[in-house]
């Protein structure tokens, strides 16, 4: 009896022990979560204004073998973060920068002044409504970085996904805080694929069971890349309505032009030349057909922004946008102070100390992407069946991924009208129109090009609380 006693006691002490091991090893494990986050803290950028919410920026690791890691840069809600969802937002290319474009020109808390050397608060910043997290992805964007150089060379649309999902986990880990908080991704242009491809495995990972699901909720998506075939005829069915192109080369374009194939022939890729070279011209703004150009004199340190659509290759001229203010020069500003070395050490950024310069997007990338799915529509079905929020919007006067692109794809859906197409309202003028229908929300933005948050920040702002909130826009 005595023995068995003793037994017990034996078997009691080490369940014991180990029971402290283990809250002892989960304690620390906390504190050292705890410790990535904090080494993570923007204490002030160069410039800054002072601010009253909480940023942090550095990498995330998504694959150890290759050595691939994500910059991204997370700025707390202004008022009652703990209450507030989690926003990710994308840029597009692919291959361009969600700092230089999302964080810098649309939604992020400041912009840069014409000079690079400050910064100043953005009133729309969409931290007013959520915690934004903007991500640089795939690696080789930004200050995102690969020690494989042969990354750079076959990126694609499903690595760029599996990367995302698996920054997503480990960045969740590193801020537990937000592990139930409600999520949503919302970007433009090309991520209208990184968008519903990132929701497609994060369901899939949800699906896999003793895990802690990921509490994606929705998506919102901008000027969206969705179906070749749909998306090119809506194109040049815009560039024709809109007085771009003659009679005679839209009739060549839809004669000539297969939009089935992944590759144009040469009769198209030449008629298409002549479109954009001469019709076009050298001298307008594709991403907002009736916004002044950048004048600077000197453009050798500036970007030349992607074409994102059509055809898939990269573009052949710098493009910017200006509207009611906004300078048309701002990603020259970007490029100056994310380059220089007190940004970058404030930013926790170039650790790695990367070969070449930071850039808003990268050449390399775009011109060598190696998977491009035809279509993101059977995504879409896959997202209406799970119950995910989905909003769809569109500047009304982008040409290179327009509103007849959009509104083509999304016909293809077969979609039932919930609320008639109808104007909604910011601050009584018109926004734009939309279409509620059971399965997903579609609006335009009045007077917008491809980057609707940097054209019409207000109406943006509106857009993106009306989306989170689920509820229909102003119709007053």
């Amino acid at each position: 009896m005595a023995m068995a006693m003793a037994g017990g006691k034996r078997e009691r002490l080490l369940v014991s022990m180990a029971y402290m091991f283990l809250v002892v090893s989960e304690g620390a494990r906390l504190v050292e979560i705890e410790d990535e986050a904090e080494a993570d803290r923007i204490t002030q950028l160069p410039g800054q204004p002072k601010v009253t919410f909480q940023q942090f920026s550095g990498y995330v690791t998504v694959d150890d073998v290759n050595g691939r890691a994500l910059f991204y840069w997370f700025t707390e809600a202004v008022h009652h973060p703990e209450s507030k969802p989690l926003i990710i937002w994308f840029n597009g290319g692919p291959g361009c920068s969600s700092v230089a474009y999302g964080a810098s020109e649309e939604i992020g808390p400041f912009k840069i002044n014409k000079t690079g050397s400050g910064l100043y608060m953005n009133k729309f910043s969409w931290n007013h409504a959520a915690n934004t997290l903007f991500l640089e992805s795939p690696a080789g964007v930004g200050f995102s970085y690969t020690n494989t150089p042969s990354d750079l060379l076959d990126s694609g649309d499903q690595r760029t996904a599996q990367d995302a999902l698996v920054f997503v986990i480990q960045w969740l880990e590193r801020f537990p805080r937000y592990k139930k908080r409600e999520l949503y991704l919302a970007g433009e242009s090309y991520a209208g694929h990184y968008i519903p491809q990132l929701a497609r495995e994060i369901l899939g990972y949800n699906s896999a069971g003793d895990i802690q699901p990921i509490n994606l909720k929705g998506i919102m998506v901008g000027n969206a890349v969705m179906d070749s075939y749909h998306d090119n005829v809506g194109t040049v069915d815009y560039w024709w309505s809109h007085g771009l192109i003659s009679d005679n080369t839209y009739k060549r374009l839809l004669n000539s032009c297969d939009f089935h194939r992944a590759e144009t022939s040469p009769e198209c890729e030449t008629i298409f030349s002549y479109a954009m070279d001469v019709e076009i011209g050298k001298n307008i703004d594709p991403y907002n057909i009736y916004a002044p150009t950048c004048n600077h004199s000197d453009r050798t340190g500036a970007t030349t922004r992607m074409f994102m659509h059509l055809p898939q290759r990269p573009g052949r001229r710098p493009v910017f946008m200006k509207v009611l203010g906004y300078d048309p020069c701002s990603e020259d500003y970007a490029e100056i102070y994310y380059n220089r070395p007190d940004v970058q050490k404030a930013l926790h950024a170039n650790r790695t100390k990367i070969p070449y310069k930071w850039t808003a997007c990268s050449d390399t990338l775009h011109k060598k992407w190696a998977d491009m799915e035809i279509s993101v529509l059977p995504i879409y079905q896959d997202m209406i069946a799970a119950g995910l929020r989905i909003w769809v919007y569109s500047g009304d006067v982008d040409s290179v991924v327009p509103v007849t692109a959009t509104r083509n794809s999304l016909a293809q859906l077969n979609l039932t009208t919930k609320i008639p197409w109808s104007p909604w309202f910011v601050k009584k003028q018109v926004g734009g129109w939309t279409e509620v229908y059971e399965e997903l929300t579609f609006a335009t933005v009045r007077g917008a090009g491809h980057e609707v948050p940097f054209c019409k920040p207000k109406a943006a702002l509106q857009l993106v609380r009306s989306f989170l909130t689920g509820t229909p826009l102003p119709k007053a």
